[in-house]
């Protein structure tokens, strides 16, 4: 071969070494644009997934059969449901103790927002009740939602917001969502989120190692977690009957109850509760089931009808029926000492939930009357925490959405993106939806 022929070779070599490098790059920036693509359609998947989700729960709690009441599991569909190759979870909270829940997969089901403390109508005793609360946070709340620019003790006013960078002004208003708790003076990540730094109501691997990932926990195996998990600005209901009339007074007797009464029991019945009641002046409908002289029975088919109040809503009452041990433990009257014992007997004795009147078997009657201007029996407002994958458990979303039913027909008042906070369905669902890609399974995976 002469060295023309070589020169020419070795030419063509490296234009094809060249040409072939090329090819490979695009060949690779291709595979990562499918990939991009393919992720981005999941994502979409999920996104309509999550839509359909709340078209769904709207849909469930249309058809609850006894309006206020706690939608129970068995009612509707809340993990690995699937849309298309799409699935979807509604990540829900324990009702006994967030410290006892140690589970490596979240609880599912609606979240009840009368399961909370209401940050607008809380006293300062009961926010300092709270789990990792300090005074100086709850003396912030009470400040930022009073009218007066006045500090409170261990508050803040305009004057300390007004020394931050960038400055502020204190809202002087009501919360209008929990959020704001992040613009208080003492609200730190530690307070507001503890643990649970992803919202999902689980001690998850990165949440029970120390100080080897963030955040910074004790290690000590149980959730510890903020107070962003204990409080709401939803919690009302309308005081009206199931029929829309107003609901009647009780806070002193009146004909309007004599004549609920004779809807429901016998003359000689409606002479003895009356005569119980007639000179009484009742601060809650469990003072007056206190003082009637009703059995449990009887009183549930009436306590729907009942009101101390002629305000148009009453806003800010727990449900005694789905609250945590921590948010109990803020009522007065039940406290630390005995927020775990009405959980218990709650727990053990489900079928007697069907009004107030169970509180009344845990707390003396001193007791009972103190904490009942703060209880209820009847929930409006939920939450429902929709994480979503679409096929092949990728483009994984979450958001969260807070369903009013207080007028009728439910309606979404709250809408919030939590996709940022991480992964929230636990290790054994991702394994799990890993498992299932491997297998080429698309529909429910259990």
């Amino acid at each position: 071969m002469s060295p023309e022929h070589a020169s020419v070779l070795i030419i063509v070599l490296w234009i094809t070494f060249g040409l072939v490098s090329t090819a490979l790059y695009f060949g690779h920036s291709m595979l990562f644009e499918f990939r991009a693509s393919d992720n981005h359609t999941a994502g979409v998947e999920a996104e309509q997934a999550i839509e359909g989700a709340a078209r769904y729960v709207a849909y469930a709690l249309t058809n609850l059969t006894q309006p206020g009441q706690f939608p129970e599991l068995q009612w509707y569909d809340v993990e690995n449901v699937p849309v298309g190759e799409s699935l979807y979870w509604l990540i829900g909270r324990t009702n006994v103790s967030m410290q006892l829940d140690r589970n490596e997969t979240p609880r599912f089901g609606l979240i009840d927002e009368a399961s909370k403390l209401n940050l607008n109508t809380a006293t300062l005793e009961m926010l300092q009740n709270l789990p990792r609360m300090t005074p100086q946070l709850a003396a912030a709340i009470i400040d930022w939602r009073d009218e007066d620019t006045n500090p409170s003790q261990d508050g803040a006013e305009t004057e300390t917001y007004s020394r931050l960078n960038p400055p502020y002004q204190s809202k002087n208003a009501r919360f209008e969502s929990i959020e704001e708790l992040r613009l208080l003076f003492g609200a730190d990540p530690e307070i507001l989120y503890g643990e649970d730094y992803n919202r999902n109501g689980i001690l998850d691997p990165n949440e029970n190692d120390g100080d080897l990932s963030w955040p910074v926990d004790n290690r000590d195996g149980k959730l510890d977690p903020g107070i962003l998990e204990f409080v709401t600005i939803f919690s009302l209901e309308a005081n009206t009957r199931t029929n829309g009339s107003p609901r009647v007074n009780v806070s002193g007797g009146g004909t309007n109850l004599a004549e609920l009464l004779q809807e429901k029991f016998d003359q000689a019945r409606v002479n003895a509760i009356q005569q119980r009641v007639a000179s009484a002046t009742n601060r809650s409908v469990l003072e007056f089931f206190l003082r009637s002289g009703m059995t449990a029975e009887e009183f549930a088919e009436i306590e729907g009808d009942l009101t101390t109040t002629n305000a148009a809503v009453i806003e800010g009452l727990i449900n005694v029926n789905t609250a945590p041990v921590e948010v109990l433990a803020c009522v007065p009257g039940i406290g630390w000492d005995k927020a775990q014992q009405v959980v218990d007997y709650r727990q053990s004795q489900s079928a007697v939930l069907t009004s107030l009147a169970w509180v009344a078997e845990i707390l003396d009657q001193a007791s009972a009357i103190q904490a009942g201007p703060y209880l209820t029996s009847r929930s409006y407002q939920f939450t429902a925490d929709i994480a979503a994958v679409g096929h092949h458990g990728r483009g994984y979303r979450r958001t969260a959405f807070v369903f009013d039913t207080s007028e009728g027909a439910p309606k979404i008042i709250y809408r919030r993106d939590l996709g940022r906070l991480g992964w929230a369905l636990g290790p054994l669902v991702r394994q799990e939806l890993a498992q299932a890609k491997e297998t080429g399974i698309t529909t429910r995976m259990r």
